[in-house]
């Protein structure tokens, strides 16, 4: 079996073991995850407590399977939604060009010209920490990256015969754009949309960590990392599990984010 297979398997699996156990924890853990039980504090794993219990009382268990929930639901709804808009804005600068591809490109510049986290810092400051929060000023921050590269597409597919044919038959615009063109520029926004899934749950583990993501007491393996930091010692679990979820999971995007690119990168085909 070749290594690309390999890589394949191995990050499907993953990726999929993750997203099970992200929608089961939205419907169900083995206990209430936010349950505080202080006679049951800082308890090794074992068989009441499969994980061990945090510093509360509270079943590790269940408040990975519940972080996992709220982590790719807020990196979907994230990733859909820079998509969506990046579409939008990509298509009609690529498209329209004139004032309206240098006004898209001087909003998108601006954006650009802050690192993704001291945006999303900048913006959470403002809107206040909550999930509402966290999707749109981690939108806001990935939102360039979709438009250029759908701006791109989009300039390169404006000039071929089928799009002007379109235009000689007196096809609207917004038909040619809906019908012609953005169909033709789903391969690399599918391709950087899985690569972004990744970065934008590793940046809102990064916000929870440092207090600005979820708020307590809703699990996220952020704020899971960052309650053990006092008790690595005693409870050296508290910190592996959080981090080990978070490493594999990003090892399974980034596997599956090679086959994504290979299936659907026309230069990475035949290699």
């Amino acid at each position: 079996m070749s290594l690309r297979r390999t890589n394949q398997i191995l990050g499907s699996s993953l990726v999929a073991f993750f997203l099970v156990v992200a929608l089961t924890g939205l419907l169900w853990t083995p206990e209430n995850p936010l349950a505080i039980h202080l006679q049951d504090k800082l308890m090794p794993p074992g068989p009441g407590h499969w994980l061990g219990t945090d510093e509360y009382g509270r079943d590790v268990l269940s408040r990975l399977m519940a972080a996992a929930g709220t982590s790719v639901s807020i990196s979907t709804l994230t990733v859909l939604c820079s998509v969506f808009f990046g579409l939008i804005l990509g298509a009609l600068s690529g498209y329209c060009r004139g004032w309206v591809d240098r006004t898209i490109m001087l909003f998108t510049d601006t954006l650009l010209a802050f690192p993704s986290m001291l945006l999303a810092l900048a913006l959470l400051s403002i809107m206040g920490t909550n999930i509402s929060g966290v999707i749109i000023a981690l939108g806001l921050a990935y939102l360039p990256t979709v438009t250029r590269v759908v701006r791109g597409s989009v300039m390169s597919l404006r000039e071929q015969d089928y799009i002007e044919a379109s235009r000689l038959m007196g096809h609207p615009a917004g038909y040619t754009l809906l019908v012609h063109i953005i169909p033709n520029c789903l391969a690399p926004v599918i391709v950087i949309a899985t690569s972004m899934f990744g970065s934008v749950l590793l940046t809102e583990s990064a916000l929870s960590f440092l207090g600005l993501g979820v708020p307590p007491p809703a699990p996220t393996w952020g704020n899971m990392l960052a309650g053990a930091r006092p008790y690595m010692e005693q409870a050296v679990w508290l910190g592996i599990f959080p981090g080990l979820c978070i490493s594999m999971t990003l090892l399974g995007i980034n596997l599956f984010g090679d086959y994504v690119r290979d299936r659907f990168d026309p230069r990475m085909r035949g290699l």
